[in-house]
């Protein structure tokens, strides 16, 4: 069974509504009906709060749901994090490294030039991506 499906089911055998449960763990109304959706997947601290209101287990809402396991992995794997942020940032050195060195030595081929930048912009939109995606 999915987590939506077992939170849902847990919220009502709790005798709570969405807007109840919502207040006692400090997220909106709409942020519970997207969990119970599956729309959305709750952080593991929600996980937790939820499994403590509902007065169930942690191993009864997530065993047996990929979907959730996955994302709750991919949500607290720091190392993994990490390495991604620093091949971005990585990247972009280097990058502005090769901009300048290329700028220096071929500044009448526009084109290739042009293809650096762009390339660079990426670099620099992934690791923005990475930034805002730790916050």
């Amino acid at each position: 069974m999915e987590i939506g499906k077992k939170l849902k089911e847990a919220r009502l055998q709790s005798g709570l509504t969405q807007e109840k449960a919502a207040e006692k763990i400090g997220v909106s109304r709409q942020t519970i009906s997207n969990w119970e959706n599956e729309k959305s997947y709750p952080d593991i601290v929600s996980v937790i709060r939820l499994s403590d209101i509902y007065s169930i287990s942690l191993d009864s809402l997530l065993k047996g749901d990929d979907k959730m396991m996955e994302h709750l992995e991919e949500s607290t794997d720091i190392v993994r994090s990490n390495r991604k942020l620093a091949a971005a940032a990585g990247a972009n050195v280097v990058l502005v490294a090769v901009m300048v060195i290329l700028s220096m030595f071929l500044p009448e081929n526009e084109y290739f030039l042009a293809a650096v930048f762009c390339l660079m912009i990426i670099a620099a939109s992934v690791l923005f991506y990475q930034i805002i995606k730790r916050f």
